[in-house]
């Protein structure tokens, strides 16, 4: 990378915020971007996320983007090896290797108010960007609780993100740490092999069947040579979950059927009643996201699995020690154990208008004009920001949602002309969120009586959108200028200092 290079866009992240980001800028006739990736190759958290059994929960065709149908998936649910295989795809079909600037960590990026610009350092050197959209992703920096002890250890300690494939698991005494999406497949594609497993269960999830099954070749073939077929698969996928948002949102009672059907799957699959009992939540179906899985509570009953209802507190040399004083000696400790999403780390990286920090922007929950943009930070834009998750749904979906936000922010900024910023207005993001964190009172994860990953430390829902993906589509179809103040250099003032433009 030359230094000081300067580009219109700079896209952090390559997974499918910042590829989708990447393609909708080529699309709008925009190449003066480049994509700041911090691996050696693009894929995200389906690059990062390598783990035995590692698939998405999401239905194949739904989980992708509807500029890049894919008829070739191979399973109802794929596996990581074929989302990742997708992602690398969508790079050379939109010709985007030309735009990555991959082993380029972002290590710090800060707006000059003088020059209404970014310069953003990375691991490769320094530009500097007119635009910065920043799609590293909730699910990307991996969190290991703190453990005493835990520096001792003499065996193997890794998390779920961070695969070791180096060690081998045959014959020993692991730890799973964590009972969330990753180690509900990590268990059953561990147990067979390993000699004992020990899991370490804070809070037993909602666990439904995964109906997967191989996609046949006829039906490949139809979405090969009929398109359309492919799309009415996608958009039977969405409708159900459309439907179901309502029992999410605004009437949780009525998932007390679903948890009936939960019940009797575990029924079937656990015949101890002890085990049952541990297995069994005490929240509401829906508060934590419902796990899909038909290998999972099976694998739990096997006679080399012993479940601990408690979470991992101490190490003591080999010996792993629960919160309730259960102890087992161990060779490996794997932790499941979640990522920093309401803490996210590049926000201690990114420094505004002000020279605070997004963390400390943030430090009393984050939150973004329509998920994207936040006050201090003029041109600046998240994909998957504050309150953009789902519960039931794909994220492609509200990921192609704010791609049309990022569009018309892009054209807004043509049409204003010559040198200019958007700064979201702290009136306007301060509304927009509290619209948000009155509709998220009466839903299921504020009411369930979880603590789920969707709470920040003060207990506030930062991260799930309390709607339907089409309710998000029409508030992020536009950019409404009433909402920003508009930056220009000020030609009157030593140094160029920026002044603020009110817009009707």
């Amino acid at each position: 990378m030359a230094e000081h290079e300067h580009v219109r866009v700079a896209v952090v992240g390559s997974g499918f915020g910042g590829l989708g980001a990447a393609v909708r800028l080529r699309r709008e006739g925009i190449t003066d971007f480049v994509v700041l990736e911090r691996a050696g190759s693009v894929g995200g958290t389906w690059r990062d996320n390598s783990y035995p059994g590692c698939a998405c929960d999401v239905p194949s065709h739904l989980y992708s983007f509807s500029f890049a149908p894919n008829p070739e998936w191979p399973r109802t649910f794929s596996g990581q090896e074929h989302i990742r295989a997708y992602l690398e795809r969508v790079t050379d079909v939109f010709g985007l290797r030309p735009h990555l600037r991959l082993d380029s960590e972002v290590k710090r990026m800060a707006w000059d108010g003088d020059e209404l610009h970014w310069v953003i350092e990375t691991a490769t050197g320094t530009l500097t960007a007119d635009l910065v959209v920043s799609a590293t992703g909730p699910l990307s920096d991996p969190k290991v609780p703190g453990i005493a002890g835990l520096d001792t250890f003499p065996g193997k300690v890794f998390h779920s993100a961070r695969w070791d494939h180096d060690f081998d698991l045959r014959g020993k005494r692991v730890a799973m740490v964590g009972t969330g999406a990753s180690a509900i497949q990590i268990v059953p594609a561990i147990q067979p092999q390993v000699g004992r497993l020990t899991l370490f269960q804070r809070t037993p999830p909602w666990v439904m069947p995964r109906v997967d099954r191989a996609i046949s070749g006829a039906e490949r073939r139809l979405h090969r040579a009929l398109p359309l077929t492919a799309r009415l698969r996608r958009g039977l996928l969405w409708g159900i979950r459309e439907l179901q948002v309502q029992a999410f949102t605004k009437h949780p009672d009525e998932l007390g059927i679903i948890e009936r059907l939960a019940k009797r799957n575990m029924a079937r699959a656990v015949k101890d009643p002890a085990l049952r009992a541990k297995l069994t939540p005490g929240y509401r179906i829906g508060c934590k996201r419902i796990l899909l899985s038909s290998e999972y509570y099976p694998a739990l009953a096997r006679p080399n699995v012993d479940v601990v209802a408690s979470g991992l507190s101490e190490v003591r040399g080999s010996t792993v020690v629960a919160s309730d004083g259960t102890e087992a000696e161990v060779d490996a400790i794997i932790f499941g154990t979640g990522f920093h999403v309401t803490d996210m780390p590049i926000a201690e990286r990114v420094i505004g208008a002000d020279g605070r920090t997004l963390a400390e922007a943030w430090k009393g929950g984050m939150e973004a004009l329509r998920g994207a943009s936040a006050a201090g930070f003029p041109n600046w834009m998240t994909i998957i920001g504050p309150n953009t998750g789902l519960g039931n749904s794909s994220m492609i979906l509200m990921i192609e949602s704010q791609l049309n936000y990022m569009a018309d922010f892009v054209r807004q900024l043509e049409v204003l002309g010559g040198r200019v910023a958007l700064d979201a207005r702290p009136a306007a993001v301060s509304a927009w969120n509290h619209r948000v964190q009155e509709r998220m009172k009466r839903t299921v994860w504020n009411t369930g009586g979880c603590n789920s990953w969707y709470l920040d430390a003060g207990g506030r829902n930062t991260t799930i959108w309390p709607g339907t993906t089409g309710e998000f589509r029409r508030a992020t179809r536009r950019v409404d200028l009433g909402e920003y103040e508009v930056l220009r250099p000020s030609a009157e003032r030593a140094g160029g200092e920026a002044v603020r433009e009110a817009v009707a």
